[in-house]
């Protein structure tokens, strides 16, 4: 009888700590969902937004080395593979909007289980509309390969969330956002000596038609992948950047050019491409960031916002605006980061890309339209 009281006894003790784990379990779940209505972020593009994916790829292209990331309190100063001081545009608006966690690289081996609804990051330093683009660099993720990726997450949302929330959660809590196309102009079509077989086959106007479609047909794939809400950045002053002053030979105050020319009239093809979108795919929000003009007007108006120099990169080496080599540990570096509208060669710093966020995220339609990133959250 003693015995049958005390198996009793422990059937009542591990039924009571099933029922515990039980709704411990449930709570947890709840608590995680909560965390989930502050959505998630899905980052595309080149190295302006890359958060380390080049870290995992045999490339020549990557920036795991110091001084970069020298600012980046997340990792107490140490390289992630970001190509800034710190935070990137991506990093900074994610944590604008609330996200809980930075969106982590694709190729991270710890961007597994529930991290991938916080979102994920396909960015890779090199990587352009074009397969062919960033061929200089041997690897690196062209949009092809990063809508691929975003494909493996996708079903691995549809896993943890059951197809019909994770759906949901994709259409109306997930922000996508593509920073592309610069290097199709500065690493392919503009590439001395590589590009000169382009060049001769293709005028300016046939290029940028084919980068056009290009992007139409990896957009389209992203939207039949249930995103919805998209902010897409045209391509910046590249003939503006201290790389291209330096191999140039220009002024503090000149630019190049053809350059700028063909960022230009990619930009007006873009614009028209963002309308054309947002009339033919049913639900769909195709923001548009003008980030040629706002940056360029920090170029142009530097001091008005607190910058010493427009032109010269803090960190790198070689000829009048340190534009040459890429900035690594024999880089000069300069004494105030915040006073420099450009880290290295080619990016810019995140003082200046706080200026470019805040302006995504709070700014009139002249700089984003239909709506801000603010407003694009909410919709």
């Amino acid at each position: 009888m003693a015995m049958m009281r005390s198996i009793a006894s422990e059937s009542c003790a591990i039924l009571l700590l099933v029922l515990v784990m039980v709704l411990c379990s449930c709570g947890w779940i709840e608590a995680a969902d909560d965390d989930l209505g502050l959505g998630a972020s899905y980052i595309f593009g080149d190295s302006l937004v890359d958060a380390g994916n080049n870290n995992y790829l045999p490339t020549l292209s990557k920036a795991n080395i110091k001084p970069n990331g020298i600012d980046f309190k997340a990792s107490g100063g140490n390289p992630t593979g970001r190509y800034t001081n710190g935070r990137t545009i991506g990093d900074i608006v994610g944590e604008e909007l609330g996200q809980p966690h930075f969106a982590a690289p694709f190729l991270a081996p710890n961007t597994t289980g529930r991290a991938i609804l916080y979102g994920v990051n396909y960015a890779s330093g090199g990587g352009g509309v074009m397969n062919s683009t960033g061929r200089i660099f041997v690897n690196r993720l062209s949009m092809d390969i990063q809508i691929d990726y975003f494909n493996i997450t996708r079903k691995q949302i549809d896993k943890l969330l059951g197809p019909s929330k994770a759906r949901e959660y994709i259409m109306k809590k997930s922000i996508f956002s593509v920073t592309v196309g610069a290097n199709d102009f500065l690493n392919n079509y503009l590439l001395p000596v590589l590009s000169i077989g382009a060049r001769i086959s293709q005028t300016p106007d046939q290029f940028i038609d084919d980068v056009i479609t290009h992007l139409r047909g990896q957009l389209t794939r992203l939207y039949q992948l249930d995103a919805r809400k998209f902010v897409i950045g045209n391509v910046g002053p590249i003939g503006c950047i201290p790389y291209q002053k330096t191999i140039n030979q220009l002024d503090e105050n000149q630019c190049v050019d053809l350059a700028n020319e063909l960022a230009i009239q990619y930009n007006g093809r873009l614009k028209d491409l963002l309308t054309e979108l947002n009339e033919n795919l049913p639900g769909a929000t195709f923001v548009h960031a003008n980030v040629f003009d706002l940056v360029s007007d920090l170029i142009k108006n530097y001091a008005k916002y607190g910058f010493k120099s427009a032109s010269r990169a803090c960190c790198g080496n070689g000829g009048q605006f340190q534009g040459i080599i890429p900035c690594g540990p024999t880089s000069t570096m300069c004494e105030d980061r915040s006073k420099y509208v450009f880290w290295d060669p080619y990016h810019p710093s995140e003082a200046a890309n706080l200026i470019i966020a805040k302006q995504l995220l709070d700014g009139d339609t002249d700089i984003i339209s239909p709506m801000n990133l603010r407003q694009l959250r909410d919709l």
